[in-house]
This record gives C-alpha cells, sequence and structure tokens, in this order.
C-alpha cells in the first residue's frame, strides 16, 4: 500500500494570490540605485556607450532632465561616475579632486534642483583621471598604497562640498575609508555618509563599464588592491576593517556570482548590504534578450531578487531606469 503524502508544499503554490501573500523576498523600486556616467563639458550630451546597451555619456543638463523622469517614476537614488578627457589625465588624477570637473559640477545641479528628494551617490576613485588608468598613485612601476589616500579623500571632500549624500570610495587602497572619514569630519562634513566599495573582487564582468569611462589599467591589471575571486575570508576582513574606520553602508560588487559574499557580509555586519550588480551581468541579460533567448523583464527580476534574497538591502543596477519606465514592478 502507497504511503499517505502527508506534507505537500504545492499546496502554498497553488494561485498567484497566495504567492504572493507567502513570499519571503520583496523588490521595489526603492531597493534600487541607478548608475550614471557623466560628461565634462557637454551640459546636453547624450553619448552613446559602445558595446554598453542603452546605457549613455550625459552632460549635467540632459542628466538632470533624466533623473526628473525617473525620479517621478520612483527611482530615488543615483551613482555617479564621472569622466576626465583624456587631455586632462596625468600620473597623479589631479582632474578627479577638481572642483569644476564632471562629478561636482553634476552634483551641485541635481542637488540644487531636487534636494532631499534625491540620493546621490559619487564614486570616489583616481582611474578614471590618471594616465595609466591605475586606482592609485604609482611609484617604481608599483600602486602605492599609502601615497595614495591622501588624494582619494581630497576627492571625496570635492564631492562632498558640492552636496553629495554619500562618497564610495572604490579603489580598494587599505586605510581609505579612514582617511576619508577623518578629513570629512575635520572639514564639517561629518554629515557625509561612505559607502565603502568592500569586497570589489578582480572580475572578468566590468568590460563595457571601463569602455564608458575609458578606466582600463594601460599595461598591467588589478589584482594587487582588487580581491581574489577564489577568497571569502578576505571579505570578511575588509569588512570588519571597514567597519572599523567609519563605512555606513558595505558593498560586494560584482553580485551573482558573488551570492554567498552578500550572504555571509548579511550574517556578519548590522551595517546595511549594498550589491552592485555590474556592466557585465547587465549586458549579458541584454544580449540574450536581443537574441530571443530570454524573457528579459522575468530574467532580470528573478537576478535583482536573487541579489536581495541573498542579504542586499541595496542593489546598484543599471536597469533601475528601464524597471520605472516599464512599470515590470507593477
Amino acid at each position: 500500500m502507497t504511503k499517505p503524502i502527508v506534507h505537500r508544499p504545492r499546496r502554498l503554490r497553488k494561485t498567484a494570490a497566495l504567492r504572493d501573500a507567502l513570499q519571503e523576498t520583496s523588490l521595489q523600486l526603492s531597493h534600487l540605485i541607478q548608475p550614471h556616467f557623466v560628461k565634462d563639458g557637454t551640459a546636453t550630451a547624450k553619448e552613446p556607450i559602445p558595446g554598453f546597451t542603452d546605457i549613455f555619456r550625459w552632460g549635467v543638463d540632459a542628466l538632470s532632465k533624466k533623473i526628473e523622469v525617473d525620479k517621478d517614476r520612483g527611482v530615488k537614488s543615483v551613482l555617479l561616475f564621472g569622466e576626465t578627457p583624456s587631455d586632462q589625465k596625468d600620473e597623479g588624477g589631479s582632474a578627479a579632486y577638481a572642483d569644476s570637473g564632471a562629478i561636482p559640477e553634476a552634483v551641485r545641479k541635481l542637488k540644487s534642483r531636487f534636494g532631499k528628494d534625491l540620493v546621490v551617490f559619487t564614486d570616489v576613485c583616481l582611474c578614471p583621471s590618471t594616465s595609466h588608468g591605475q586606482c592609485g598613485l604609482v611609484k617604481n612601476g608599483e600602486v602605492d598604497n599609502d601615497s595614495s589616500l591622501e588624494s582619494l579623500a581630497k576627492v571625496a571632500l570635492v564631492h562632498a562640498q558640492a552636496g553629495a549624500d554619500f562618497v564610495a570610495p572604490s579603489d580598494m587602497m587599505d586605510g581609505r575609508v579612514g582617511a576619508i572619514r577623518t578629513l570629512l569630519d575635520q572639514q564639517g562634513l561629518g554629515q557625509v555618509g561612505i559607502l565603502a566599495y568592500t569586497a570589489k573582487y578582480a572580475s572578468a564582468y566590468y568590460g563595457p563599464f571601463r569602455e564608458a569611462l575609458s578606466s582600463a589599467p594601460v599595461g598591467g591589471d588589478r589584482t594587487t588592491y582588487q580581491m581574489d575571486f577564489r577568497n571569502v575570508s578576505e571579505a570578511i576582513k575588509e569588512l570588519k576593517l571597514d567597519e572599523n574606520e567609519g563605512a555606513d553602508m558595505v558593498m560586494v560588487k560584482p553580485a551573482l556570482a558573488y551570492l554567498d559574499i552578500i550572504a555571509k557580509f548579511r550574517q556578519k555586519t548590522k551595517l546595511p548590504v549594498v550589491a552592485y550588480s555590474v556592466s557585465g551581468e547587465y549586458e549579458m541579460v541584454k544580449q540574450l534578450a536581443r537574441h530571443g533567448m530570454a524573457d528579459e523583464k522575468k530574467m532580470v527580476i528573478e537576478n535583482l531578487t536573487a541579489i536581495r534574497r541573498a542579504g542586499a538591502q541595496l542593489v546598484i543596477t543599471y536597469y533601475a531606469s528601464e524597471i520605472a519606465e516599464k512599470g515590470w514592478f507593477r
């Protein structure tokens, strides 16, 4: 005689209404941060980026109009990256902390127009402005950690003075969170938060992004400071260091290949955990959809839900604007 089936999990999956009522992971526009690339000089620019579908370099005025539309649709957080023209790049990346640079100009414009209705994060790094493309200063052929900290802190200070809500150091130099926190506090900017790129892995998923800012290193790579993708305990060490140095939020980058790291961060810290779903993750979905091999909406929602399920409170994604425009969460 066949033994009766007592436990039937399918009873809880019978209808969409029941599945919605029992969902464990929510996904809303308020959980998403839209990255934007700011073009230096041309206020009205909307410049396509080769190999980066439907992503643009924006002039300050054009970006302001774009963000107004997105904000009205529910996307109220942005992360800004600034372009440095090639003729302004130098070995020290001095353009990165110029008050007239693309990011400070954009921050002033956006905060003047939207005030507290828009949360502005700014990327803090030297690589878009250095002639060698490295994220820190180079001495004797190597990226020198300690001499880079002052320059990185100066970049953060310029962004904070322009009105950024959070500065986000992405360089992976040891001690940079502490250096930035100290300088901001000394300058009376203690209210400006730090979103630390805490576990930023040396990843193959960054290709389209580097095209966006022309920031690929000239010879060599970034494996001496970005993290080894084979390691976990290293990420936990970085987490504790960033907590102790004054980070307000911590980030894992990339996201999909590092769901285990996101989950461990959620277990180990009380700080908000942010995950960056990077350009390679975005473009893979775009290409699958373009070739009729995936339902784009369903795949995007599944990916973002997985990142949230792993433990990320916020997700940086190039899909935020499109999700809002097309009403995919409705």
